[in-house]
């Protein structure tokens, strides 16, 4: 990967991290415009448009300035300070003066399952995390690899886009879900009282469907997104150490290890270098809904270059 590649991969994520907002802006909007059609007062459609541009916004505005610190919360990481971990905290100020990018603040996840991940809005306000089982499990050149992959994913703005979309899908959902929530009742009460109409039962069909494909469209976003991102930031991980194969022995060695990474959820396991789930179940699902590529094909490129 030559440097004008870098930067031209780099223009190209930030402009793909704007069409999703912009799409996810549209299409919130447009759903609580219908919301309003669909009460039958046309002001109240136009009312309703508004509240749907102004509760996007406030998604995205509040995604982009604090889900780095609510992602950190919720995997119970803490600062990395303290001679132990004297040599992560150097790697990672030796790779972010090669990769041209302010050194992240580091934490760590008192875990024994090896993983690691990054976070924040760009590389100004970013954050890489590493669990203590991968410092124990892997050696230096191993290690300096993951790190080299995570200050990737933040020089090349890819530790965005993943906050935007959970952020506005889950918002989508959440209207969607209260929304049928409510619609139920009140059609539930109108049955009662044989006072049921079309409006009522088409409301229940869009909310109810609403419900069901948000979280669909967005995790076809992410599958389209994320495993480009990822062969990316592999190769300009490997870009940075100069030596790939230290990064393809850390995947096969997170890959392999059986331990579960207790800490992981839905909402942050496509941050880790590695799915954090583990077992039979996640391996048969991993190839049709895993965010991440194949490790296989992952260590295949990586030896290749």
């Amino acid at each position: 990967m030559t440097h004008s590649d870098l930067y031209s991969q780099i223009d190209k994520n930030k402009r793909e991290t704007l069409i999703i907002f912009l799409l996810f802006t549209f299409l919130f909007s447009l759903f609580f415009y219908s919301l309003g059609y669909l009460f039958g007062d046309p002001s109240a459609s136009y009312f309703y448009l508004f509240l749907g541009i102004l509760i996007s916004l406030f998604s995205v505005l509040y995604s982009y300035y604090f889900s780095d610190k609510v992602i950190l919360k919720i995997s119970k990481a803490k600062p990395a300070q303290g001679p132990q971990f004297k040599m992560l905290n150097n790697l990672v100020e030796n790779i972010s003066l090669v990769a041209g990018i302010p050194k992240p603040k580091v934490y760590y996840i008192e875990d024994s399952a090896p993983n690691a991940f990054a976070t924040g809005r760009n590389p100004k306000h970013s954050a890489v995390v590493v669990t203590t089982g991968l410092l124990k499990k892997l050696n230096r050149v191993e290690l300096e690899g993951v790190i080299a992959h995570e200050l990737a994913h933040i020089k090349n703005y890819d530790i965005l886009v993943a906050s935007i979309v959970a952020v506005l899908v889950g918002s989508i959902t959440l209207v969607a879900d209260l929304l049928l929530r409510s619609r139920l009742n009140i059609s539930y009460n109108k049955r009662v009282n044989n006072k049921s109409n079309s409006n009522s039962n088409i409301f229940l069909f869009i909310a109810l469907l609403a419900l069901i494909i948000s979280p669909i469209i967005a995790k076809i976003i992410q599958l389209s997104l994320s495993r480009n991102r990822e062969f990316l930031a592999d190769a300009t991980g490997a870009y940075f150490t100069r030596y790939p194969k230290g990064l393809a022995n850390a995947l096969l060695k997170i890959s392999q290890d059986k331990e579960v990474l207790e800490v992981s959820n839905k909402a942050t396991a496509h941050l880790y270098i590695v799915n954090p789930f583990k077992g039979p179940m996640a391996k048969r699902l991993a190839n049709l809904f895993n965010t991440h590529p194949p490790i296989e094909e992952r260590v295949k490129r990586l030896l290749s270059m």
